[in-house]
């Protein structure tokens, strides 16, 4: 990999690493819904063996395929996050960081607790799907993961309460600089935050737990909720003023990866309130059908509208197959991560749990097929920009 960026760094590297995570969490979803796990809300390593072992070739086949995906990108999701470490530091002793400091971009700062979070998340997948008889103790676990994502949050709270000071004391904000949607990778960080606290609350059966994480869940969910607004509409103002920045133009596909996560925490909010408050029976799946056609929805328009701009701009052509190199296009992976994942929750708790498809069948492959050519794309993308940008 490349070494002593210094004052070429830019912490949107960080989105290199995050998205390797997001991959290791689409092989996980594979096998959450492909394998039974009747008695876990999510599959564990006595789960997929006992399949594996009876499973015909082809079963067989694709379960190894999906976990040799896991252990691919999760290496590399922890030796690029080692490599951004490193050279954030470096980064950090050169003018280029003050400067930073004292612009729009102080924003991008930001995707340091959302990779970090990332990372929390890609570690429960490793210890749940390698990790014989962790089951019986994840209860044991939970406390930890709930630091760890409190811990998170408290950071992008504070990078941004630092950041949100200093414009409010100082103003110097460049509207005419802010010609996109980057200014709400905020938002991403706090709902990354949100919904590993809405997993928490969610799987935990201390009521002490759950309060804390499903708190934390809708404190974060309104913080991205209220930023959503406000920054959304600066930055469609300031781009329909001067016209959006070139570079920045994947920004316009942020909406995407922010609705899979305000997507994913309502589920488990709604899921997790059930479960502890309502003790007859199981919740209704009809609410969910609901809410993942509306996120699916909200993703279609801000897919298709993003992608005819940057198709308009050349900027495939340019910056992913050609000679142009902007860290700013690892933002491209995020949007074709969680694209996929909502698509599978849609797929199968939005139509399969509500008896509007069946598992596997003709209409359910036809549901999901875009999602699968999005999530081989994303995974091109990767690796053509890894290899241009981060590798020797």
């Amino acid at each position: 990999m490349v070494k002593n960026l210094k004052e070429k760094y830019t912490p949107l590297y960080f989105l290199a690493s995050l998205g390797n995570g997001g991959m290791v969490v689409t092989f996980f979803i594979y096998l959450t819904f492909s394998i039974p796990h009747k008695k876990t809300p999510v599959v564990i390593y006595e789960q997929w063996t006992a399949v594996f072992s009876h499973a015909p070739i082809w079963k067989q086949a694709l379960i190894a395929f999906a976990l040799l995906g896991i252990i691919y990108f999760f290496i590399n999701h922890v030796r690029l996050l080692l490599w951004n470490i490193k050279e954030f530091n470096l980064f950090k002793q050169t003018d280029a960081y003050t400067q930073l400091k004292q612009s729009n971009n102080e924003v991008t700062l930001m995707a340091i607790p959302l990779t970090i979070a990332m990372t929390i998340n890609t570690l429960f997948i490793i210890g749940a799907v390698f990790v014989p008889h962790l089951w019986p103790v994840v209860q044991y676990i939970f406390p930890f993961s709930l630091a760890g994502f409190l811990l998170t949050g408290y950071f992008s709270l504070k990078i941004f309460g630092d950041y949100f000071q200093r414009l409010i004391i100082n103003g110097g904000f460049n509207f005419k600089a802010n010609n996109s949607m980057a200014q709400m990778i905020a938002i991403l960080s706090f709902a990354m935050s949100g919904v590993g606290l809405a997993a928490v609350g969610a799987m935990s059966h201390n009521e002490i737990v759950y309060g804390m994480a499903m708190f934390g869940t809708i404190f974060f969910l309104v913080t991205s909720m209220i930023l959503a607004v406000l920054q959304g509409i600066q930055g469609f103002n300031s781009m329909m003023e001067h016209g959006i920045s070139k570079e920045a133009a994947p920004s316009l596909w942020i909406a995407v990866p922010i609705l899979t996560l305000l997507g994913i925490a309502t589920i488990r909010l709604y899921l997790g309130s059930s479960h502890h408050f309502f003790e007859a029976g199981h919740p209704s799946s009809a609410p969910l059908f609901v809410v993942t056609s509306m996120v699916v929805a909200m993703q279609i328009m801000s897919g298709v509208m993003g992608y005819k701009v940057m198709r308009k701009l050349n900027y495939f052509k340019e910056y992913v197959y050609g000679d142009k190199k902007s860290p700013v296009s690892f933002s491209l992976i995020c949007p074709g991560v969680s694209a996929f994942v909502f698509g599978m929750f849609f797929a199968f708790v939005g139509l399969v749990h509500n008896g509007i498809i069946h598992p596997f069948g003709i209409t359910f492959w036809i549901v999901v097929a875009p999602y699968i050519y999005i999530w081989i794309q994303t995974w091109r993308t990767l690796h053509i920009l890894t290899k241009k940008m981060i590798s020797d």
